[in-house]
């Protein structure tokens, strides 16, 4: 299988093109497996609220609260986490952070009032701190900054297939499963889908490398092509001034503004994700496996944009106007389907191309901070942007919950997770030291066959 077309590649460069493939085929079919396991046991409580509900007396807005606690313990560890992988190793941290998380989301079955709801999802999100920015520190130790808008993309499909199958699934689960065993269809879902992040955390252990010097799976001249690409890459930022320790991440303003469209789009991303079951219940759809079903159409949707975009934006070297203008057209998808809520079609289109925007977006967003900071910079910064963008996905939840307890009305909601799309792809345009990035790092621009 090729991950990486050959366009990106020159004619000189047929050794690196089939090195770094074969790196890709190695680590993203797994670490995209481990990212749907991730989401669908961060949004499998969207379906549960279709039931639990009911069983534990459940309003929207305790729901909405609840599900979005989980970004609040999950970015109070967040930095933390990363640094720890950075210093204990990414196969160690990985196994160790999947292995918790599998078993604190699987005694969500056990769940019996809003106040125990509230507390394990607020440990789920403790629990889960660090592996998705760990992940992303982690493809930096394999991929140059030329190819990494594309390698997000890939690892970012993890979303858009949970979305695709953990719809029908969850659906499944909870019409199938329903009563076996004197259980609710909502514990078996929080049981089933709890499992495999166990199972994959001991995989990780003796699957995973820490990096391309110990991979014993490349042969010497393979290893020795990737590390000294990125010594040189890291020689270059360090020459371009680029910040290298914790704290210059801490000052450097540009991933403050690269937080705050992370905010935005991973806040509409969720948002969308956790509320999708209902808003299509709110349509007219009763039944669980049809609603599943339904609810995977704008992820997979989503899963053609982002890869689209993000081979357009790698073979272009660009990255500062393809995030925002996938900001704006989630946002528009957004508007488009809250004005349209009447028309299930309509709408349903509207939050397709929401998800396309906003999934898009991110995976072309998440291949800048490693080409602005290194080593331990480069550490804290990605957690830094991912603990201010998962309180994105702690706001939006509960305003989507609170909005439409409110006013019985979802459209609402919509309409303020557009308007902080728009913020983010703002923000986006005057970021400054993107300009500067591409300018004083000629090295790192993709290089295309003519």
């Amino acid at each position: 299988m090729v991950f990486l077309p050959r366009s990106n590649f020159s004619e000189s460069q047929e050794t690196e093109w089939r090195v770094y493939n074969k790196i890709a085929m190695r680590l993203l079919p797994f670490l995209l497996i481990l990212y749907v396991i991730s989401f669908l046991d961060r949004v499998n409580v969207g379906f549960a609220k279709l039931q639990m509900s009911v069983d534990i007396g459940l309003g929207d807005a305790a729901f909405g609260f609840g599900a979005g606690v989980f970004f609040l313990g999950y970015c109070v560890c967040e930095i933390p986490s990363n640094l720890a992988l950075q210093r204990f190793g990414a196969k160690i941290w990985i196994a160790r952070i999947m292995v918790v998380w599998g078993l604190v989301s699987a005694g969500l079955m056990f769940v019996t009032s809003e106040t125990q709801f509230y507390v394990l999802r607020f440990l789920l999100g403790i629990s889960e701190a660090g592996f998705y920015p760990g992940i992303i520190l982690f493809l930096t130790y394999w991929f140059p900054a030329r190819l990494r808008s594309q390698i997000c993309a890939i690892f970012f499909l993890g979303i858009a297939f949970s979305g695709v199958i953990g719809g029908p699934l969850s659906g499944w689960i909870m019409q199938t499963f329903s009563g076996a065993y004197g259980l609710h269809g909502w514990q078996w879902l929080f049981l089933l889908e709890g499992i495999p992040a166990v199972v994959g955390g001991v995989i990780s252990f003796f699957y995973l490398e820490d990096g391309p010097a110990k991979a014993k799976w490349l042969d010497a001249s393979e290893r020795a092509l990737v590390v000294d690409a990125l010594v040189a890459e890291e020689a270059g930022k360090r020459a371009a001034g680029y910040g290298h320790r914790f704290i210059d991440a801490l000052r450097d303003a540009n991933v403050w503004l690269l937080a705050i469209t992370n905010f935005s789009l991973l806040g509409g991303t969720y948002g969308l994700s956790f509320w999708l079951p209902q808003i299509v219940k709110d349509l007219g759809v009763n039944n669980l496996l049809f609603n599943g079903l339904l609810t995977a159409i704008p992820f997979t949707c989503a899963s053609i944009a982002m890869i689209v975009v993000g081979k357009h934006s790698d073979r272009h070297g660009e990255r500062k106007w393809h995030t925002a203008i996938c900001a704006f057209v989630g946002a528009g998808g957004l508007v488009l389907s809250g004005l349209f809520g009447f028309n299930p079609y309509i709408s349903l289109f509207g939050l397709s191309v929401a998800v396309s925007g906003a999934l898009a977006g991110l995976a072309v967003m998440w291949a800048l901070p490693g080409t602005i900071l290194g080593g331990a910079a480069a550490a804290a910064g990605i957690a830094l942007m991912a603990t201010i963008g998962n309180l994105g996905g702690y706001t939006m939840p509960f305003i989507l919950g609170w909005v439409k307890q409110l006013t019985h009305q979802v459209e609402f909601g919509l309409y303020a997770m557009a308007a902080m799309m728009v913020i983010g792809g703002l923000v986006m345009l005057v970021i400054p030291k993107l300009n500067q990035s591409r300018r004083a790092e000629p090295t790192f621009a993709p290089v295309v066959s003519r």
